[in-house]
């Protein structure tokens, strides 16, 4: 673990501030070692471009460069130097409290869709493409990734709060996308989300991505169809809903009425009256950029 203050922390702040070092770092992750060719094709920049990225990683301290001997002579090979960042902001009683769940995409408790549709663990497609039945069936459990044109899906997510606890944020982030019939990447279509019937807001998704193989995205998957999503993070909180540090909508987490003894349902939804009716791709582990499901957070106090 590596532990900086942070005032001292702007040669990371920088490196990491780059969604191409970001995907260099999970690359590196994953592949436990790369070299620094493969990572140029993986990403489609050029060699150079590379170069100058991965230098700025490793000034930072987070990835190491070593020689290796190849079929083609010595070649440099990178791999992530910390299994941790810890940044210090010298402030006490800074640690939140909060209860964290990460949640399979496949524990839908209620939905509804329209092709197209579908559903696929990370080994293999549930059932057919464009049958809403399948969305039934036990093995969507193990889902890792979801799509439909029109419809919804919806979360019970858990309620950790005890009776003297004072819900004052909620974060949920997840993994998201357009679902073009193929793939585009301009499909915009309005995402909507609620939690217990409230409408929170709307993201609009620009499209569904193709341009390379998501990170964590099987081989198997079909390579003319959508890749990866966008991470978005949701906010409520007593000033409003926010997506990524925007406001979208006055929904205050007040308005949300959750004490101990409530349910937290949690709606994804892509409506057929909204400007934009470009459906939904739900990335969850293995699959797309980002290994995780729906991450919720309840901050209280």
């Amino acid at each position: 673990m590596k532990e900086i203050k942070f005032e001292e922390g702007q040669k990371i702040f920088n490196a990491l501030g780059s969604e191409v070092r970001l995907q260099i770092v999970s690359l590196c992750l994953k592949r436990k070692e790369i070299n620094l060719d493969e990572l140029a094709k993986e990403l489609f920049i050029s060699n150079s471009a590379i170069t100058m990225h991965v230098k700025k990683l490793e000034e930072a301290g987070i990835i190491q460069i070593s020689h290796k001997s190849g079929v083609r002579g010595s070649q440099k090979v990178c791999s992530v130097n910390v299994d941790k960042l810890l940044i210090s902001f010298d402030r006490e009683n800074t640690v939140e409290k909060c209860y964290e769940y990460d949640i399979d995409i496949g524990l839908y408790n209620n939905y509804e869709v329209e092709p197209t549709c579908g559903l696929a663990t990370a080994k293999c497609a549930i059932g057919e493409f464009d049958e809403p039945k399948y969305f039934d069936f036990l093995d969507r459990i193990n889902a890792s990734l979801i799509w439909f044109a029109t419809g919804f899906l919806e979360y019970k997510i858990p309620n950790g709060l005890n009776a003297d606890d004072k819900l004052k944020e909620l974060q949920i982030s997840l993994e998201i996308a357009s679902e073009a019939p193929g793939f585009s990447s301009y499909y915009p279509s309005d995402i909507f989300f609620y939690i217990n019937g409230v409408e929170l807001g709307f993201w609009t998704s620009p499209g569904e991505f193709n341009n390379r193989r998501g990170l964590f995205t099987p081989s198997w998957w079909w390579e003319n169809l959508g890749q990866y999503g966008k991470l978005k993070m949701i906010n409520v909180n007593a000033t409003g809903t926010y997506i990524d540090g925007k406001k979208i909508s006055n929904v205050k987490i007040a308005d949300l009425n959750i004490d101990s003894k409530s349910e937290i349902k949690f709606k994804i939804a892509s409506l057929k009256n909204s400007k934009n009716v470009g459906g939904v791709t739900l990335f969850g582990k293995n699959f797309g950029d980002f290994n995780q499901g729906i991450i919720v957070k309840e901050i209280y106090e």
